[in-house]
């Protein structure tokens, strides 16, 4: 949501776009969690094990580096990313572990 600059900009309006903003990054975060189930049921299938440690250490030094091109604390993102990889893992442990 743009604001017009010429209009007052109320406390109201900011909030407004930081829901907008936090509606997006939900619904990004819960395509992630369906694209590793879908990770899931590819390892399952094809006898991948659960855990790839290299590609954590490649999505958190993507972040870290995100981080320190765009001004956003590193240790912060690499603890929102291990509570994001924290999950995904218990998703892709709960497909690869179904049978069905």
């Amino acid at each position: 949501m743009l604001v017009n600059p010429a209009a007052e900009v109320t406390i109201d309006d900011l909030r407004a776009e930081l829901d907008a903003i936090d509606e997006r990054f939900l619904e990004e975060l819960r395509a992630r969690i369906e694209k590793c189930v879908e990770i899931g049921h590819f390892k399952r299938d094809n006898s991948v094990p659960m855990m790839q440690p290299h590609r954590i250490g490649i999505v958190q030094e993507r972040a870290a580096k995100f981080g320190a091109e765009h001004g956003i604390n590193q240790e912060f993102l690499r603890r929102l990313y291990d509570l994001i990889i924290e999950e995904t893992c218990r998703v892709e442990n709960l497909v690869i572990g179904d049978s069905a």
